[in-house]
């Protein structure tokens, strides 16, 4: 069968920009087994006519290859595309709208999955919820969706590739043509994962060369609530007794403490993600910017889509889709010459991506600006589903033996995200040249920071504990 990949329609777009009178796409050969049925793309039709001259016209559909789950965009093999391809693309492109649930699942009947001892199956094993059971009537296990929170842990456990996560490209291409503004929020733990030898301003630059307006880093948002986080311990821990929970940064440690440790909300921090900071921020200084956070992890999608912080972020690419539109696009980071900017993220910020670095991150300031509260503060990190269970629950029985809590869903943190591109050891080295080589160590040291709060109306610490200052930095639990 002769399919088409998917990121052809990224080629197809990028020359649309360019001209308007493409009518021909080039396909390439498939030989492999394909995954599908999967996703349809609105308003995109194939028109086949049989020999009889019977007319029939099929919606054409994301599929994705068995061996690597990357998708495919396929248009059917020998068949005629009637002439207004270019125009249903575009209509496409315009009208594409992300479903509101980011992972979906595929019927498993007939598959070679396996139960364990316990007959349980790997994506149910995956799921930190018990969102994932079994239904015995049609032979297959399905996602509640009550229960799931889209953090994605069962796309990766699922061997057969029959959990899918949605893709967000056509509309991001969509605001690259359109927009002025583009700004893409890439998260700490991209460093390394296009190369070891790759630098910020090289990504930047390659981000430019896609068609972004410019490229941030999230960690100087994570400065912003290093800061935030740092007041609040000393206003909430006021001796060894007392505890605080940070809710940076990972959408997985936060839907545990609103779905099942509940008790415990009361000592989380009401900050939101640096991701979310960064999108409000970016658009509190510039109203017409649109703002795609880049990372490795499936569940910020749906984060981004949450009702108490939606529109802080338009649309979420993974690293591995990223990967996708530079190899489309034959975009090689680390043979551009990259554009510099000046260093505006602090060591602590850039340490967000792996296990630990918030905790880093906010001691330091604590030891800054309350050199006498540093003495209360007793860090515990935890990472992976199994180990944050553990924490919390000591954590409620009273035992957790800490002042300060940090939670990862990923072993490593968001360096060991589903959708990274090298090992995690690999990206918590790269992660960490790059944040003990910054020039400003502690986020309280930044001029620039001090400048962006400034134009927020934050010009003091006392203005931390104001909640009507502080609200573009929080959310409610």
């Amino acid at each position: 069968m002769k399919k088409c990949r998917w990121l052809i329609a990224v080629l197809s777009i990028v020359g649309l920009v360019a001209t308007t009178n493409i009518q021909t796409v080039n396909a390439e050969k498939y030989t492999g087994q394909a995954i599908w049925p999967s996703e349809f793309i609105d308003n995109i039709y194939i028109k086949k006519v049989k020999s009889d001259g019977y007319i029939k016209y099929q919606q054409a559909r994301f599929i994705r290859r068995s061996e690597d789950n990357k998708f495919l965009y396929c248009l059917q093999p020998f068949v005629e595309i009637d002439n207004n391809y270019v125009y249903n693309l575009k209509k496409a492109i315009t009208n594409y709208k992300v479903n509101k649930k980011i992972v979906e699942k595929l019927e498993c009947s007939g598959m070679g999955c396996k139960a364990d001892e316990n007959d349980n199956y790997s994506c149910q094993m995956a799921c930190p919820f018990n969102a994932i059971a079994f239904d015995t009537l049609n032979n297959t296990t399905f996602i509640n969706n009550d229960i799931c929170i889209d953090c994605g842990l069962c796309v990766d456990a699922c061997k057969d590739g029959r959990i899918l996560d949605k893709i967000e490209f056509l509309p991001v291409m969509d605001l690259i043509k359109n927009n002025e503004t583009v700004i893409a929020a890439v998260a700490p733990a991209i460093m390394g994962q296009f190369g070891d030898d790759v630098t910020m301003d090289q990504l930047r630059a390659a981000f430019i060369k896609i068609g972004f307006t410019d490229m941030i880093e999230v960690a100087f948002a994570a400065d912003m609530l290093t800061i935030k986080e740092a007041v609040e311990f000393n206003k909430h821990v006021k001796g060894p007794d007392d505890l605080m929970i940070t809710s940076c940064c990972c959408p997985m440690w936060v839907g545990m403490l609103k779905k099942v440790y509940k008790e415990l909300i009361p000592n989380l921090s009401p900050s939101v993600s640096p991701m979310i900071a960064a999108g409000r921020v970016i658009k509190e200084l510039n109203k017409d910017a649109k703002v795609v956070f880049v990372g490795p992890c499936i569940a910020k999608k749906a984060e981004a889509k949450e009702k108490d912080v939606a529109g802080a972020i338009d649309f979420v690419l993974t690293f591995e889709e990223l990967n996708n539109i530079f190899e489309s696009l034959e975009i090689h980071p680390r043979d551009l010459k990259g554009i510099p900017s000046i260093e505006y993220t602090s060591k602590g910020g850039r340490l967000y991506a792996r296990t630990g670095g918030v905790s880093i991150a906010v001691s330091e300031a604590v030891e800054e600006l309350y050199p006498d509260k540093i003495k209360n503060f007793k860090s515990r990190k935890a990472e992976g589903v199994k180990e944050c269970k553990a924490v919390l629950n000591e954590a409620l029985a009273g035992k957790a033996n800490a002042s300060f809590i940090e939670g990862m869903g990923c072993i490593g943190g968001c360096v060991g995200g589903p959708k990274i591109l090298v090992p995690p050891e690999e990206g918590k080295k790269a992660v960490d040249n790059f944040a003990y080589d910054a020039s400003i160590k502690v986020a309280v040291h930044s001029k620039v920071l001090d400048d962006v709060l400034d134009k927020l109306g934050i010009t003091s610490l006392k203005d931390f504990e104001d909640p009507k200052k502080i609200n573009i930095l929080e959310r409610k639990f």
